[in-house]
């Protein structure tokens, strides 16, 4: 077989976004991006993965089980750890996967606040491609990623206000709030260079749900259903922004929260 021919890896296709291969193995790689769906997803998806983690999930961060953490890391024979200590700062991005799941197992979730990408992998559909990357990330949400009590009618006001300037969008504790179902916190994240709204909820019966919004132009859009990711996402949009409701609840349970929602926010 041919070396061109030759499905890359997790850790070629990662050099390849930092810039540390050689001009033919980056030709190589640029070469069956273009050619091979399968690969163009891949990298889109390690393109996603890497990125820095912010603050969104300091509470949990400051519960992980450090000593068996600790004795985890001891047992790594002596020289892996010097493998490692010697590796270039860059290659540990390489084991982002590896990472991710060790902290799932650890029972830490780890948010993404910044999920923008550049325009090299951007999709054609830019309304579909927001919600696969929403889908993505809320996937890693469990129970346990949302614990805790419910913030207090003045602290959701204030998160909320945090969309008035940059979303340009004005969203009480009232109209964002969802029945039977606990609002946990509202994040002003960045998706493509810009403002993405993530509110977050915890349902007794079926676990995570968001409602997202972004900023759109594309127009009106009346409510409708796909299954991203295991989840059940409702989505819609007006005017000036696109919005997405995604969770495990029943298809038929999430349009009924959805309708809701767009209701309270149009009075």
């Amino acid at each position: 077989m041919n070396k061109r021919d030759i499905i890359p890896s997790d850790e070629e296709l990662t050099a390849f976004i930092d810039g540390e291969l050689t001009a033919e193995e980056a030709a190589r790689i640029e070469a069956m991006v273009n050619e091979d769906q399968a690969v163009a997803e891949r990298l889109e998806f390690l393109a996603r993965a890497n990125l820095p983690f912010e603050q969104a999930f300091a509470p949990l961060l400051s519960q992980a089980p450090r000593e068996k953490l600790e004795r985890m890391l001891a047992a790594i024979p002596a020289h892996e750890s010097a493998k490692s200590a010697a590796a270039p700062a860059s290659a540990g991005r390489r084991r982002f996967l590896g990472a991710l799941a060790a902290s799932l197992v650890a029972g830490i979730a780890i948010d993404r606040a910044v999920i923008g990408m550049g325009p090299r992998f951007s999709a054609k559909d830019e309304n579909s491609e927001w919600r696969a990357v929403v889908a993505d990330y809320i996937s890693l949400y469990t129970p346990e990623t949302l614990a805790g009590p419910v913030p207090a009618g003045d602290v959701q006001a204030a998160q909320l206000g945090a969309f008035d300037e940059k979303l340009g969008l004005s969203l009480s504790p009232q109209a964002v709030a969802l029945p039977g179902i606990d609002f946990k916190r509202a994040l002003l994240l960045q998706y493509d260079g810009k403002p993405l709204a993530q509110i977050a909820y915890l349902d007794p019966e079926t676990g995570p749900m968001a409602l997202c919004i972004v900023r759109s132009d594309a127009g009106p859009k009346a409510p409708d259903v796909e299954s991203r990711k295991g989840m059940n996402v409702v989505y819609w949009s007006n005017g000036t922004h696109a919005f997405m409701l995604i969770g495990h609840a029943p298809a038929d349970r999430m349009t009924a929260i959805a309708d809701g929602v767009r209701g309270r926010m149009a009075a």
